[in-house]
Order: structure tokens, then C-alpha cells, then sequence
């Protein structure tokens, strides 16, 4: 868990994901529409990836990946993403996080 706090407390937009995933994918592609340029772990390709895995359950996150972290902070993997997308929450989040500027 210190570890995960340590990756997602140095960069305003974190997000941890397995490389082969769909909701991944489609949360970075998201994020690559909005033009913000996101600090991405890719679980399946990093050592001790299994282990951050764990951790992530550990916080929650069910299924573990994506899981996005703004300004530090667990924000939720795809539902808890596309759900502050659709009520238009996320941009000002990205923004306040300081991961985005327009």
C-alpha cells in the first residue's frame, strides 16, 4: 500500500492498467481525448505489478484495474470514471488536480 500511495502522491494523473484490458484502454483513450497526459503503469509489464495489484484490491479497487488516481486520491476504475464524464464532474477534477490546463 506505501508503494501505491508513493507512485500516485508524485503525479497529479495516475492510472494502473494491464496492457491487454478493454476498460483500460478505453479510460486512456479518454483521457488522451481530453489532451492530458496521464502517468500509466501497465501491472502486467512492471515488476512487482502483482503486487501493486493486490494492494489496489486492498483500497478497493474491484477489479483492480483501471484504477485512476487524480491528485492523489482513488477516484474508481471505468463505472466511477464514465459516471463523472457524463455529469461533466471529471474535467473540473482533472483541472483542479492540475493535470489538465484548458
Amino acid at each position: 500500500m506505501e508503494m501505491v500511495s508513493k507512485m500516485v502522491s508524485e503525479k497529479p494523473l495516475v492510472i494502473f492498467s494491464e496492457s491487454s484490458c478493454c476498460s483500460s484502454h478505453s479510460i486512456k483513450s479518454l483521457f488522451n481525448d481530453f489532451g492530458v497526459n496521464p502517468t500509466i503503469y501497465e501491472l502486467d509489464e512492471i515488476p512487482r505489478g502483482r503486487d501493486i495489484q493486490q494492494a489496489l484490491s486492498r483500497l478497493g479497487c474491484n477489479p483492480s484495474v483501471p484504477a485512476v488516481f487524480i491528485g492523489g486520491e482513488f477516484v474508481g476504475g471505468t463505472n466511477e470514471i464514465m459516471s463523472l464524464h457524463l455529469k461533466s464532474s471529471l474535467k473540473p477534477m482533472l483541472k483542479r488536480a492540475g493535470a489538465m490546463w484548458v
